[in-house]
């Protein structure tokens, strides 16, 4: 049982398995962040509208696996880029969906750091290759990871071998430059709202190298339709859907999950009980224990909640837009300084540039995240709140006028605005939390949690849990998820005795860090 968009690609691997699912599904419709709504002719992605994992080659393409295993397939487009950097200095680098053209402008720009650009990347592409060589599935099923480097080992030990690391310690040993290290910085930071020093090598090459690998390939109708598809999927496999299903406990018999119950009382039970809500959600607020599990005190002293965001959904008279804009956008206008700051930095989707059926003829679609905490906004009344929310839009859009889109304030025909309020009441997230950020500089991925608890039965996904944030990451946890659980109950085959000494190894190892 499991609500929210990652759970959908684990249900669908579930069920594809033959395991029976329930989903709980705390809205009216499925995806979460990776939902979508409509107003006015204009069809909203909620969350990124940057795809990964969304390609026909490879092992990483784990979105596509999750709808083929529910016998479905999308029709997605290409984006010819990634993301446009507009960065301190007029620093302007177009990040390209070839790689070498990628490179290429890159060198352009720091051509002193050509070797060290070279090595920096090439490292990413080994790294990269060395996952997308195996057949991902849990790293806590030892038969898996046994025949995986009777298979691979070369593979394995690369992955073994930068799995402590970090990016930012990598970028420093080939670049001297620090408007490049701080362009890598910004790299990291749109996926993982840190620096590259805090973030893990892995997570930062499965998506520096996937979107030139597999690229960036938007569905059309909108992200919301992945995970539409995949609970049609789920259901013609046999497993059930409730909507409106909103989980407040965990229940626990003689310390086993066996159930949960929602907020109108009705309870459901079953063999397994899974949970996407953030691992401080989880054992915070579902579980009811009197003292919280040592794993995840662990978590909780090496992760803190990663701010949420103030996002800006708007629709716009098509002519405020050069013929030629690309999809995606990062701005950081004036101080790298302000990178991680709340309303730092700007990001911004314009998905209608690939599928213009998203909007009404001769208009586009805006989509805006800047980063916010939610403590800016607790503690207002409703009529300062909602000022609040227009007077911190207005700025973010004076941004855009004067950096990328003049006129644009006049070209507004409609505008929506969420706050982390917003995203905490119907993402049913700590705090609207993004996710979890290290504390202070981690120890590559060592320190992340595995999807089983400590709790018999209870298992988590998302990305609270290994590998981590990022769509690919989040994918790829519910991929691990699905094959642990399956092997659990029977539908994998698995070894008890390998799994208990793999599964105390694995857990002795990630205290260390």
């Amino acid at each position: 049982m499991a609500p929210r968009c990652t759970s959908w690609a684990l249900c669908s691997m579930l069920a594809a398995k033959g395991a029976r699912v329930l989903v709980l599904e705390k809205y009216v419709i499925p995806g979460g962040s990776s939902g979508y709504y409509r107003r006015d002719g204009f069809t909203f992605d909620v969350g990124s509208s940057v795809m990964f994992g969304f390609s026909d080659k490879g092992n990483l393409n784990l979105i596509t696996q999750a709808l083929e295993a529910v016998g479905h397939k999308m029709e997605v487009i290409p984006d010819p880029s990634t993301v446009h950097f507009h960065l301190p200095g007029d620093l302007s680098v177009l990040v390209h969906r070839e790689y070498d053209d990628f490179i290429a402008e890159l060198v352009n720009k720091f051509p002193h750091e050509k070797e060290g650009i070279l090595k920096f990347y090439g490292t990413c592409w080994k790294i990269f290759n060395s996952l997308n060589s195996l057949e991902l599935k849990s790293l806590e099923e030892p038969l898996y990871l046994f025949g995986q480097f009777f298979q691979k080992p070369l593979e394995c030990l690369t992955l073994a071998y930068y799995l402590p690391q970090n990016a930012g310690d990598i970028a420093r040993k080939f670049i001297k430059d620090q408007q490049l290290l701080s362009f890598i910085d910004a790299e990291c930071f749109i996926v993982s709202t840190v620096n590259a020093l805090q973030t893990p090598m892995i997570n930062a090459s499965m998506v520096l190298c996937d979107r030139h690998f597999g690229g960036i390939n938007y569905p059309v109708g909108g992200v919301g339709g992945i995970a539409m598809s995949l609970a049609d999927g789920l259901v013609d496999k046999g497993s059930e859907i409730c909507y409106k299903a909103n989980v407040t406990n965990v229940i626990l018999e003689n310390g086993k999950a066996v159930g949960v119950r929602l907020s109108n009382g009705k309870e459901f039970f079953a063999k397994t009980v899974i949970s996407n809500a953030t691992r401080w959600d989880t054992f915070g607020k579902l579980l009811k224990v009197e003292e919280l599990p040592e794993e995840e005190k662990n978590f909780q002293k090496n992760y803190v909640k990663a701010s949420s965001f103030l996002s800006i959904h708007m629709g716009v008279k098509a002519s405020v837009l050069p013929a030629d804009t690309d999809c995606h956008h990062f701005v950081l206008e004036d101080d790298w300084a302000n990178l991680e700051k709340s309303y730092g930095s700007i990001f911004l989707s314009i998905p209608t540039v690939l599928d213009p059926s998203l909007a009404p003829e001769g208009h586009h679609i805006l989509h805006i995240f800047t980063t916010a905490g939610i403590e800016d906004w607790e503690g207002l009344s409703r009529k300062d709140y909602e000022k609040k929310k227009e007077l911190m839009a207005s700025e973010i859009i004076k941004r855009l006028e004067k950096k990328l889109f003049p006129g644009l304030q006049d070209a507004i025909v409609l505008k929506e605005v969420g706050s982390p309020k917003t995203h905490r009441r119907f993402l049913a997230r700590n705090d609207g939390t993004y996710g979890p950020m290290p504390r202070g500089k981690p120890k590559g991925l060592l320190a992340m949690p595995f999807n089983t608890t400590s709790i018999d039965g209870l298992y988590c996904v998302g990305d609270s849990c290994f590998p981590g944030q990022g769509v690919i990451a989040v994918a790829f946890s519910g991929i691990m998820c699905a094959h642990r659980v399956a092997a659990d109950i029977g539908l994998e085959q698995r070894s008890p005795v390998l799994d208990a000494g793999l599964l105390g190894l694995l857990r002795w190892f990630r205290t260390l860090a």
